[in-house]
């Protein structure tokens, strides 16, 4: 006896992504799935898009709304979900015809998971593959239960971004809504990857499902290897604001986990924050020897690295905290950005636990 498949729901976000929603709809509009239902939310475009809209008004969703950010757009077309399995599409990305289904199969067979990551390509800004696929690297993303280490080290764990996750719906519903004053312009799927990985285990399918675009206008991609220290700041905001969710759900779930919760890319982002431009770091608390040992207690908590990996971190952390302001960018750069270090990745890769 046959059994129908999940249905699953894309939500497009959109805000002022004419030159790209045509795809990104079409994307999710041929998948090979049978049973598919998308909504895409206008957050407040000037720009065509929504005349862009009214000519797919038969074959999707349309939600319309004055400009809120990413959060209150995926709320949004959150509640007009209907089906089993959920994937978000930021506008100016696209779906592989295979992705629905092969997240909603991957669900079907293992109703103990709360989210299905996939790999990415990543394009240019005409749609042509650069050659890259996140993860990328040494880094692999986090399969099976995950509830302890996202609770020691939530922003170490190299989770896909939200648009290389597929959620089952009941999980990401326990959850809503995002807190839109937390995440105002971008960030929110910061919230769904590390929440619902309290809810359920993770797996990662093997093939490539979607294509990232980087076009040098992405709300949080970065498409150079440079420090943006606006970057830097809103990540710091992204994580505390994440954090404080992860302790608030943690407690509900009655799961136990550190006070307080710290990661290593956290505790640089916020070192390098201070160190480069101290005027404008958003947590007038840190001082640079707090953070320095805040991250030796990180790196004694994770447990995805080896023991010199640990001794490691502790050192650039020292050697940045030291370093003059000249000599602390160089070196923040080769923390920060792999593609800087391409001859030691490797090396990190063997270090791993």
């Amino acid at each position: 006896m046959s059994t129908a498949p999940l249905p699953v729901d894309v939500v497009v976000t959109n805000h002022n992504y004419a030159r790209f929603l045509g795809e990104a709809i079409e994307s999710a509009c041929t998948q090979t799935h049978p049973d598919v239902h998308v909504v895409v939310v206008d957050d407040g475009s000037t720009d065509g898009s929504r005349e862009l809209l009214g000519s797919y008004a038969d074959r999707i969703e349309v939600v319309l709304q004055e400009q809120g950010g990413q959060a209150s757009a995926l709320n949004a077309g959150l509640e007009r979900c209907r089906g089993e399995v959920l994937l978000v599409l930021d506008a100016d990305d696209r779906l592989r015809p295979q992705a629905a289904e092969r997240v909603a199969a991957a669900f079907a067979a293992d109703p103990r998971l709360s989210k299905v990551q996939f790999p990415m390509a990543i394009v240019d800004a005409d749609g042509r593959p650069t050659g890259e696929v996140k993860p990328g690297g040494h880094l692999q993303a986090p399969t099976g239960d995950q509830r302890r280490a996202e609770l020691l080290f939530p922003f170490d764990l190299p989770w896909l971004p939200g648009g290389g996750t597929g959620f089952r719906t009941e999980a990401v519903r326990r959850i809503l809504p995002i807190p839109a004053a937390d995440y105002p312009r971008s960030g929110a799927d910061w919230y769904l990857v590390h929440l619902t990985a309290l809810l359920g285990e993770a797996a990662l399918l093997d093939e490539v499902c979607a294509e990232y675009r980087v076009h040098g206008g992405n709300a949080y991609q970065q498409d150079r290897d440079e420090i943006d220290l606006d970057h830097v700041r809103e990540s710091i905001l992204f994580a505390a604001a994440t954090t404080r969710s992860l302790e608030a759900r943690a407690v509900e779930l009655g799961l136990a986990h550190p006070r307080p919760i710290l990661s290593c890319a956290d505790l640089a982002n916020r070192l390098v924050s201070l160190k480069l431009e101290p005027e404008r770091h958003p947590l007038p608390a840190d001082r640079p020897s707090d953070l320095v040992a805040k991250a030796a207690r990180a790196s004694r908590r994770r447990t995805d690295v080896s023991w010199p990996m640990k001794v490691l971190l502790v050192t650039w952390f020292a050697l940045e905290a030291l370093m003059p302001r000249p000599l602390a960018r160089p070196l923040a750069e080769l923390f920060l950005f792999p593609g800087r270090r391409t001859r030691a990745n490797d090396l990190l890769g063997r270090l791993q636990s």
